[in-house]
């Protein structure tokens, strides 16, 4: 089976049939049904099902289709990696952040990676974990820093947590209750649900019951932090979100925090990637970027123990970064 073959198949599966796939790779039908056909003999079993307006994978296919990915993007990485250690400061690094990783982290570290590395293309997604898995297992996202979510991690991939969190409640500029001063005040309110969780009430329910208060009604359940704060802004709905959201210009023209006396965890930060294959030079500078970003975020009070393990990690990453050239 050649790499090419594997490209083809690829090409065909995104693209729904084998005419729009020769399209996109400037080849031709023939060769490219040749290579699916080749496929299938060496696999014993058919990897395409046609349907009247295209292809779609069978089971088998859609199985393959993980690994050919898999295949392809190691080989793009292997590639850059060897480039990038000869000195060259080209390739590609795809990464997957959160809202709160954007605000905290991503302002730090982007203009030293581009001093680093001016000429490497920066692919960045927005999201939590559970959309962004299939893509690290696959290696089209070499790695992921927000929460973790309750849906268990894949054992192919490792997790570093960074550093801890909370939440602050938000509402609307002129909100009636903004004079609350603890979250028995707020007991009345209604409430835009978090999307770290499936179920709507279940980081806000505990909240409230360790309060003894009665469960939180929860009104709309947002799947992307832009959607909590305007919605927010443009009701009486109340939100928790990030601390990180305190130094948006987008929430400090739009909301106001409510100042109340409880603390409210969140979960924490983390970097997720891949377990057993390594970082190319410029994801892994990147990434160590990320880690001394996140040193910003720790409190004071931090213990003197995860102190040391993060400059144990981090002085890890700079014996790698000198032992590449520039």
């Amino acid at each position: 089976m050649k790499l090419s073959h594997l490209r083809n198949l690829i090409a065909v599966a995104e693209r729904g049939s084998i005419r729009s796939a020769a399209r996109h790779l400037g080849g031709a039908q023939p060769a490219i049904t040749r290579s699916i056909h080749e496929i299938e003999r060496e696999l014993g079993t058919a990897v395409f099902e046609r349907k009247a307006k295209g292809v779609v994978l069978t089971a088998a296919g859609a199985l393959f289709l993980r690994r050919a990915i898999t295949v392809q993007e190691e080989l793009r990485r292997a590639r850059e990696e060897i480039s990038q250690i000869s000195g060259k400061t080209t390739g590609t690094v795809a990464i997957g952040l959160s809202t709160a990783s954007h605000i905290a982290l991503l302002p730090y570290a982007l203009q030293r990676f581009k001093d680093r590395y001016a000429d490497v293309y920066l692919d960045i997604s927005e999201g939590l974990l559970p959309a962004m898995d299939q893509g690290l297992r696959n290696g089209s996202l070499d790695f992921y820093v927000g929460p973790l979510t309750e849906s268990p991690v894949s054992k192919e991939l490792s997790v570093e947590k960074l550093f801890d969190n909370v939440r602050l409640i938000f509402g609307r500029k002129g909100h009636p209750l903004l004079g609350a001063k603890s979250l028995k005040d707020l007991a009345g309110a209604r409430w835009i649900g978090t999307s770290v969780t499936v179920v709507s009430d279940a980081e806000l329910g505990p909240l409230f019951a360790r309060a003894d208060l009665p469960p939180p009604r929860i009104d709309i359940q947002a799947h992307v932090a832009l959607t909590m704060v305007m919605a927010a802004a443009s009701s009486d709905l109340l939100t928790m979100l990030p601390q990180q959201w305190r130094h948006s210009p987008l929430t400090a023209a739009l909301l106001d925090i409510f100042e109340v006396s409880e603390v409210f965890p969140a979960p924490p930060i983390c970097i997720v990637k891949r377990s057993r294959l390594p970082l190319t030079p410029a994801a892994e500078f990147l990434c160590d970027m990320m880690r001394r970003a996140a040193a910003h975020q720790m409190p004071k009070s931090a213990s003197t123990s995860a102190k040391k393990a993060r400059r144990k990690v981090v002085g890890g990453a700079k014996r790698l970064s000198r032992r590449r050239p520039l």
